[in-house]
């Protein structure tokens, strides 16, 4: 069973930065892509951003466009997002998704199989 874990959250300041990882558990599994997404309190879930293992391609939503960075790592198999200046809309709980298959939309939330368990960012003005 594929387990992915998040780090990286914690409270920042508004134009602060943020990195976040992404460990997946199991290291046989080759990813078609893994992808972040976030939801604020009383919001629903809502995608940042994801990557495509084999070639690198990169989608960002617009609310982090120009401002977030996401990248992998294939040893490790892990991936990272990186935010920068934050805003405090940016407060959320973030999530790490990954799925093996493509079905049309990476910024789907039923695109992805596995989730990890989320970890908060609170950004304060």
């Amino acid at each position: 069973q594929v387990q992915l874990v998040e780090s990286g959250g914690g409270s920042v300041q508004a134009g602060d930065s943020l990195r976040l990882s992404c460990v997946a558990s199991e290291y046989q599994y080759s990813w078609y892509a893994m992808a972040w997404f976030r939801q604020a309190p009383g919001k629903e879930r809502e995608f940042v951003a994801a990557i495509r293992w084999s070639t690198f391609g990169t989608e960002y939503a617009d609310s982090v466009k120009g401002r977030a960075t996401i990248s992998k790592d294939n040893a490790k198999i892990t991936m990272t997002l990186e935010v920068h200046p934050l805003k405090p809309e940016d407060t959320a709980t973030y999530y790490c998704a990954g799925t093996l298959t493509y079905a049309g939309d990476l910024k789907r939330l039923s695109e992805y199989r596995w989730w990890g368990q989320g970890t908060q960012v609170t950004v304060s003005s």
